[in-house]
């Protein structure tokens, strides 16, 4: 909520809902920079360096995007909140749960990941198109961003006919497995059970 003042035009009531809409997507945010970064450190096997540079200016990018999300909600009147503590405690879905594996497996589980996080930006902006068109215009932009790097991510799991391999995948597991070809390496199954939670929705 709003600390006592807004930006002109705005009510404090108004700008206390965006902030707390916003603080949704800065958890989702700073969840998703950790976990790209956690990606980049645990990819193997083939195409390994092409995945692995591609991932660090995505990280770079998500970590601009929480600057901005977090000084929209302190401009708004309110105050940020992004500490470990919290973050992990006003998620909604489960930790990342793959450690080492093939680039094909983490690109599997991240295609679902993406698919959370691009969804509920989505959602944020249909909600803030009445009560604040300038957040919403800042959430769009993210979006487009967001939305390429899933792009990127999906140019390595589809074939010719532009179907993905991770079609139909719920859980983290189901998509890493999907992704590779059916396979599981002991690494995806060893974590399996930690992620049961369907579709990593970040709302």
């Amino acid at each position: 909520m709003s600390d006592g003042y807004s930006i002109p035009g705005m009510s404090l009531e108004v700008a206390g809902k965006v902030s707390d809409r916003l603080q949704q997507r800065l958890v989702a945010l700073i969840d998703l920079e950790l976990t790209l970064k956690h990606i980049h450190w645990n990819v193997v096997g083939p195409n390994f360096i092409g995945v692995h540079e591609m991932l660090d200016p995505q990280v770079a990018s998500v970590r601009e995007m929480v600057d901005e999300v977090a000084e929209r909600i302190a401009t708004l009147g309110g105050s940020p909140v992004g500490t470990p503590g919290y973050v992990s405690t006003s998620r909604s879905w489960d930790d990342y749960s793959i450690l080492r594996a093939t680039t094909l497996e983490h690109l599997g589980a991240l295609d679902l990941v993406y698919d959370g996080v691009v969804a509920d930006h989505r959602s944020a902006i249909e909600e803030l198109e009445e009560p604040d068109p300038v957040t919403q215009d800042l959430l769009i932009e993210q979006s487009a961003k967001l939305e390429q790097y899933q792009w990127f991510v999906r140019a390595h799991l589809e074939d010719t006919s532009g179907t993905l391999s991770t079609r139909g995948a719920s859980t983290l597991a189901e998509a890493a497995s999907q992704a590779s070809g059916g396979g599981r390496s002991a690494a995806t199954a060893s974590k399996a059970g930690r992620a049961s939670k369907k579709a990593r929705k970040r709302s």
